[in-house]
């Protein structure tokens, strides 16, 4: 299996080239040049997640130096902790992504490119730096993921006053190998800045660079798995196909699911839940795609207006008309992200993070009677200062997280330019 840029002016590579690499040479991002079909996995045999995600992912290896049993112990490496897919009573379920280390679905990713890498350096050491923008949650999923692995070193880039309390101390605290940088900027200059030191020739190639955002091919392979997971999961049990309903900023998570889509797993539709960055509803009205400066709101992590992975939603679907037809996107205000959670935990006790709200507002506005499976991104712990005065209590911290709000944070403060970073 062979991984092209979505600019085709790149030489086709192996996954495991491919992730290494992170960005192609050309800038463009790592697809697959065909996708495999589902119908050869064997799913009702399947016990367990990790087993699911080596089925699903070995088609993706194939020929590739990590071998079959280096793919399953990465799979069991990475994923040791519950995916739950909780029925909500009314036809709709809430697959909550948030049991791992640091509650957030980005562990999945995380861990599973964290893994790999390792694997890889035995094989053939090298110099690595890893380089990771965040909105919130990614980055604290990559240092957790990356923290003690040895040849690899990590620097996270955040924008200032622009995460939570405790996203921000998950992105801080690790030291040794993680490095982490205050950038006084958007999310969009994080990024900006981790591409153009990509295009750096001379950097690159000194400091051996790889990204872990969801530019990474290492990231997107993973996050498709858990679609095929819970597809499988929700049609046993409800006998109908469920239309997924995601949370998206920069467009990784929801691209896992048009993946698994298009493999051939289980699912109705893929609809977007954005917040007060409208770049992707704009496009799909007007039909002129206009990246922008990102917009500030209660949904923190999804706070992008210049989403990395349309190209790779570009490229699956080339023609707009095809695009509108497939991608459908609505926009969520902060008012409303307020009342969802507020409405969702009086009607039913279920405390939602200001992401999940999202797209719990857009399955009530719009698939209200539609079999659906609603992805709850991030543990409602992570954002106390917004959930806990709507729902007038506490919300009980996850022991993991909890762990690292003792530990002291270090961090360098930056400005926008890339060269400040080495």
């Amino acid at each position: 299996m062979k991984f092209r840029s979505t600019r085709r002016l790149s030489t086709p590579l192996l996954a495991s080239e491919a992730i290494l690499q992170g960005l192609a040479p050309d800038g463009g991002l790592y697809v697959p040049e065909q996708f495999p079909l589902l119908s050869q996995i064997p799913v009702g045999t399947i016990s367990s997640y990790p087993e699911m995600a080596f089925e699903v992912l070995s088609p993706f290896f194939e020929g590739d130096v990590i071998t079959p049993n280096d793919l399953a112990e990465i799979c069991s490496d990475a994923f040791n902790f519950p995916v739950p897919l909780v029925d909500n009573g009314d036809g709709s379920a809430t697959l909550e992504l948030y049991h791992g280390p640091t509650a957030a679905f980005k562990d999945f990713g995380a861990r599973f490119l964290a893994c790999t890498m390792e694997k890889l350096l035995e094989k053939s050491p090298r110099k690595l730096t890893i380089l990771v923008a965040t909105s919130g949650d990614t980055g604290g999923a990559v240092a957790a993921a990356f923290h003690g692995r040895v040849g690899i070193d990590v620097k996270v880039l955040y924008p200032k006053g622009r995460v939570s309390a405790r996203q921000q101390k998950q992105l801080t605290v690790w030291g040794d190998n993680v490095q982490a940088y205050e950038v006084d900027g958007t999310f969009d200059d994080c990024q900006k800045m981790v591409k153009d030191a990509f295009m750096d020739k001379e950097l690159s190639a000194r400091f051996g660079l790889s990204s872990a955002n969801s530019i990474n091919l290492g990231r997107l392979l993973p996050q498709s798995v858990y679609y095929v997971y819970a597809s499988h999961l929700f049609t046993s049990q409800y006998h109908k196909k469920p239309t997924f309903i995601i949370p998206s900023g920069n467009v990784g998570n929801s691209c896992g699911a048009y993946w698994a889509f298009t493999c051939g797993a289980p699912i109705e539709r893929v609809a977007l839940a954005v917040n007060a960055n409208t770049t992707i509803p704009d496009y799909l009205q007007s039909g002129e795609y206009r990246p922008r400066n990102s917009v500030a709101t209660l949904a923190n992590a999804m706070d992008v207006g210049s989403p990395s992975n349309m190209e790779r939603l570009k490229d699956l679907f080339p023609e707009f008309d095809t695009f509108k037809k497939m991608v459908s996107a609505w926009s969520v205000s902060d008012e409303e992200i307020q009342r969802t959670i507020q409405s969702t935990y009086k009607e039913r006790g279920y405390i939602l993070c200001p992401h999940t709200a999202c797209g719990e507002r857009v399955r009530v506005d719009h698939f209200k009677d539609v079999p659906s499976i609603i992805v709850s991104t991030a543990h409602p712990a992570k954002f106390d200062t917004i959930v806990e005065p709507l729902i007038g209590k506490e919300v009980e911290v996850p022991e993991n997280l909890a762990k690292l709000l003792d530990k002291k944070s270090e961090f360098i403060s930056v400005g926008t330019d890339y060269h400040e970073l080495f």
